[in-house]
């Protein structure tokens, strides 16, 4: 398949990429510094999300079979990104015709008020006890302006005309790829803590091959 991979030197862009090209896709990747991308037979388009601009992604997203991101700010500095560039993704994607779209978002942003969700839940329904009143309250604080910026991705995403997934992991780590993961239609995993960058770009790209995840939150941990 053709595929798009936007943020493509970031710790889940990379997974993508590497997986993407070993499973033999047709790969154009986004990135801002092109030098961090290993030698791989890859397109490369040079384009800082963090200003993004529609029109001039138009030729990188144009004839792929699926689009797919791991924006996200990198510092609270850089809140916003995933938001702009995912409105600018979304455009070019609707003047070329492209409709598949796949993005990482974040467990706790289920319950993190946008302009579509002003009145969200309290609590994910899949958390359990420790998650709810401790582990969860805690990363919403720490990366209060990081969740509003995914929050209101998805919100683009949501209220497009595209065939979106949306996955939700909660914290990762650079571990190996096992594929042993569990995952949850929308809502968190039950006591998933964490997983790895890696397992989490194996089910996005796995995704693309399973129509039912389209138009769903997924949850994803181990």
């Amino acid at each position: 398949m053709k595929l798009t991979i936007v943020g493509a030197t970031g710790g889940i862009g990379s997974q993508l990429l590497l997986q993407a090209v070993a499973s033999g896709h047709d790969v154009t990747a986004i990135v801002r510094n092109p030098q961090r991308i290993p030698d791989l037979p890859v397109r490369v388009v040079v384009h800082d999300l963090a200003a993004a601009d529609a029109a001039s992604l138009q030729a990188a997203v144009g004839g792929a079979g699926a689009v797919l991101s791991g924006l996200g700010a990198r510092s609270a500095a850089e809140a916003g990104v995933a938001s702009r560039g995912t409105r600018a993704l979304v455009q070019a994607m609707q003047a070329t015709g492209v409709r598949r779209i796949v993005v990482v978002s974040a467990a706790s942003v289920g319950t993190v008020a946008s302009p579509s969700r002003p009145n969200p839940p309290r609590h994910n329904p899949g958390d359990g006890f420790f998650m709810r009143h401790l582990a969860a309250p805690l990363a919403k604080a720490a990366f209060r302006k990081h969740y509003a910026d995914l929050a209101l991705m998805e919100d683009l995403l949501q209220d497009s005309d595209l065939d979106w997934t949306v996955v939700r992991p909660p914290r990762l780590l650079n571990g190996r790829l096992t594929k042993t993961y569990r995952t949850a239609d929308e809502q968190n995993v039950r006591a998933g803590m964490f997983i790895s960058r890696a397992d989490v770009a194996h089910f996005m790209l796995d995704a693309l091959e399973h129509p039912e995840t389209i138009h769903r939150v997924i949850g994803i941990a181990y």
